[in-house]
């Protein structure tokens, strides 16, 4: 064995040898190959069969759900690569197919009937049925999800097992559920719901308007019990009514205020009631009616009707005249009957009578007319009550120009009505306004009641009484402020005095002491005596001989100098 083993690895290193570079290449290269396929197979083969959970491809935002859903109840689920949800095995997909359907998780556009694509040899007339049930479900809540205004729906169906008379097959019966959408009001409108309830009706066979239920979701309250809801609507319908009467009655107000008080002003109008009688039914007549034969049209250019009307048309005429003689009127019987005449009869028989007949046929063309009216609420009375207040003439002046007072010490007025001329124009200004009709009872009318303007005359008393006030403050401060003023004057000029003559003085002061000085100055020299000048006076000497010789040098400087020391002063 071994030998055998050194020959072939002899003969495959000899051959091994003998070969190029690019043949070993490609022997290299198919061994890889081999290997990964065979990894690639046992790879495959251990992974575990997978069945689809739906025969469509879901949406990946549904995708999360439903593999949410499944793992609550611990089942494995995936999704592979074309969108298919899959689980273990088939009979977890029997399960949790028809779980998924009743809960709403069907993926949408789905065809609930693909439940019947699936051929079992098994099959049975159970499976159809209960298949029939879900896709009939599944069906009619993927239609009610596509109305506006629903956000989910769940559909339950019971179907009834058949019987062999019909007064003992039960009723088949539809619960449904209903979501809104947020602010929609699909779920609140009675027209809505009852197109709803007729589209489930009508997708079920067999399922009457009685055997519907319909819940609110949100909710939980049934809301196609339409015999409930009777009274409910009579008081909408009552609510509405009210509305429109309002609605009317303010329209007719807001006429009648905006026609009068471009006139009399805004403050002046008050509509004391408005009342709108409606009948509010709705009734459906028909009938004949005739009326005259219009022969001559009005003449539009006249002041007058000149239009000629007559009540029928004579078509045709026919008169008749009849004279007869002979016997009188014998009323027997028949022949060969005796007869039963009273003695009055039997007295005038075999008597020689005439008898004569006039008279006339005429034709008669009537105009008729055949009408069907609808009535709709109307307008039965219409009742208006308008107060006009008059005008103030204030403020009133005496002979002196001044303004009148009252007792109060604010205006004095007079309050001047509106004439019975003008509250009759007013009054048919506000008939033309609301539509006035005498023949429905209508009532207009309009007075001249003064208004209670208490608060208003107080008001503006108060004005007047105040601005006076502020004038005489004002005044009295202004005179306050002129005598202060003029007092300051006085002072400052008295002030200015006192200091002129004090200056006058300290200077009157000066001159005599420099006066003396010279004086004693001048002695001494004449004396030959030796003066000596202390440092002030030395000083004082020095100063003075600068300033007369700055006042030599540059006079209007020093003449400018003393006028603004003046002018300080």
């Amino acid at each position: 064995m071994n030998e055998w083993f050194k020959k072939t690895f002899g003969t495959i290193k000899e051959k091994w040898g003998k070969w190029s570079l690019v043949q070993k290449i490609i022997l290299i290269g198919v061994i890889v190959v081999v290997i990964a396929a065979i990894i690639i197979l046992l790879s495959v083969s251990s992974n575990k069969a997978s069945v689809r959970l739906f025969n469509s491809p879901v949406e990946a935002s549904q995708q999360r759900t439903i593999i949410s859903r499944l793992q609550r109840d611990g089942i494995n689920a995936d999704v592979d690569s074309e969108g298919y949800v899959t689980v273990e095995n088939n009979d977890i997909a029997k399960k949790y197919r028809s779980q998924l359907v009743s809960e709403g998780y069907l993926p949408k556009d789905t065809d609930p009937w693909s439940l019947f694509d699936t051929q079992k040899w098994s099959r049975t007339s159970f499976d159809d049925k209960v298949n029939w049930k879900r896709a009939t479900e599944a069906q009619v809540a993927q239609h009610l999800e596509q109305l506006d205004g629903i956000r989910l729906a769940s559909v339950i169906l019971t179907l009834p097992e058949e019987t062999a008379f019909a007064n003992d097959q039960n009723p088949t019966t539809a619960s449904v559920v209903l979501f809104p959408k947020q602010g929609s009001d699909v779920l609140t409108s009675r027209s809505k719901v009852q197109g709803i309830q007729h589209l489930v009706e009508l997708s079920v066979e067999g399922l009457t308007a009685d055997n519907i239920t319909i819940l609110n979701g949100d909710t939980n309250e049934e809301i196609n019990d339409f015999d409930s809801l009777e009274a409910a609507d009579k008081i909408n319908n009552l609510d509405k009514q009210q509305k429109l009467i309002r609605k009317l009655e303010s329209e007719y107000s807001a006429a009648v205020l905006k026609s009068l008080q471009y006139t009399f002003g805004d403050n002046r109008v008050r509509i004391a009631n408005m009342k709108i009688d409606m009948d509010m039914s709705e009734r459906e007549s028909t009938g004949k009616k005739y009326t005259g034969i219009n022969i001559k049209e009005d003449n539009p250019n006249t002041v007058y009707d000149d239009s000629i009307t007559v009540e029928s048309l004579k078509l045709s005429e026919e008169t008749v005249k009849k004279s007869q003689t002979g016997t009188g009127y014998n009323p027997e019987g028949p022949a060969g009957i005796e007869g039963q005449n009273p003695p009055v009869y039997s007295d005038m028989s075999n008597v020689i009578g005439k008898t004569e007949e006039e008279g006339a046929k005429i034709n008669y063309a009537l105009n008729e007319e055949n009408y069907t009216e609808t009535k709709s609420p109307t307008i039965d009375r219409v009742t208006v009550s308008v107060n006009i207040d008059g005008t103030w003439d204030y403020p009133l002046y005496d002979e002196n120009g001044k303004i009148r007072r009252s007792i109060s010490g604010g205006y004095e007025r007079n309050y001047v009505p509106i004439s019975e001329e003008e509250l009759g124009k007013v009054e048919r200004l506000v008939r033309n306004a609301v539509g006035y009709d005498a023949s429905r009872g209508d009532s207009v009318e309009v007075t001249n009641i003064q208004f209670d303007r208490t608060e208003q005359f107080r008001e503006e008393d108060a004005r007047l009484i105040k601005s006076e006030n502020t004038r005489r403050t004002v005044m009295f401060v202004l005179i306050g402020i002129a005598i202060v003023l003029v007092l300051f004057i006085v002072f400052r000029l008295i002030s200015k005095e006192i200091e002129r003559r004090k200056r006058l003085r300290e200077e009157e002061l000066l001159r005599r002491q420099q006066q003396e000085r010279e004086q004693a100055l001048w002695d001494a020299k004449e004396q030959g005596m030796e003066v000596t000048l202390s440092v002030e006076e030395r000083r004082r000497a020095e100063l003075q001989e600068n300033a007369i010789a700055m006042a030599k040098e540059h006079p209007e400087d020093v003449a400018m100098l003393i006028r603004t020391w003046l002018m300080e002063e």
